[in-house]
């Protein structure tokens, strides 16, 4: 059985998503990263007690981009990871990694008010950030090309997110193109419903 590690309202929203997109079998494991914490004990999953994470046949996978791209192959019958040979792969292993390493960073020290030179820090400007992802997406329906795949519950929630929540990313017409096109999918609005009642649930997030 393939173990989720998972909380509402997180960064472990677009694994939840994948999965859903996969239609695999998993078990959900309710981690309280807030209140109190996670328990110590979960570091032995991970170890900064952070999510997502997933447990699948003994082996313990961290980090979104890993969890991605191990899930995207393992499962390729489900065609959302493009295979070795296929062109559509070079993109697809780019956006994934891309959201992780560059986007992510760049969109919290922005929130941060952190004042830096590009050189300063591996994940570069935030204006650069902006600009590239909008030229790709105004050339591009999708993260890796013209179809749908595993990179784009990755990239798709992190822009959903921040442009439509928490307001950091600017709207720009390609980025609210691509989020309709995504939010048209079931298992997006699947989990995106189950995270919401998931998150009502919990007292440190009672609205």
């Amino acid at each position: 059985m393939l173990k989720f590690y998972h909380a509402p309202f997180s960064r472990a929203f677009g694994v939840f998503w994948l999965l859903e997109e996969l239609g695999v079998d998993y078990q959900r494991v309710a981690v309280d990263i807030r209140g109190g914490g996670a328990p110590e004990e979960y570091r032995k999953v991970q170890p900064s007690k952070k999510v997502p994470a997933i447990e699948h046949d003994g082996a313990v996978i961290t980090e979104r981009a890993a969890i991605t791209l191990y899930l995207g192959d393992t499962f390729a019958e489900a065609g959302l990871a493009p295979a070795i040979g296929d062109p559509a792969r070079a993109a697809y292993l780019t956006w994934t990694v891309y959201n992780d390493a560059v986007l992510d960073p760049a969109l919290c020290a922005k929130v941060r008010g952190l004042d830096y030179v590009s050189n300063d820090y591996p994940f570069g400007l935030y204006d650069d950030m902006i600009a590239n992802v909008e030229r790709h997406l105004s050339a591009n329906d999708f993260a890796a090309g013209d179809r749908f795949t595993a990179a784009d519950t990755q990239l798709g929630a992190s822009i959903i997110v921040t442009m439509t929540v928490t307001k950091i990313l600017p709207e720009r017409p390609a980025f609210k193109a691509y989020v309709e096109r995504l939010q048209q999918r079931p298992a997006y609005q699947r989990v995106a419903k189950l995270d919401y009642e998931m998150a009502m649930a919990l007292p440190s997030l009672e609205m």
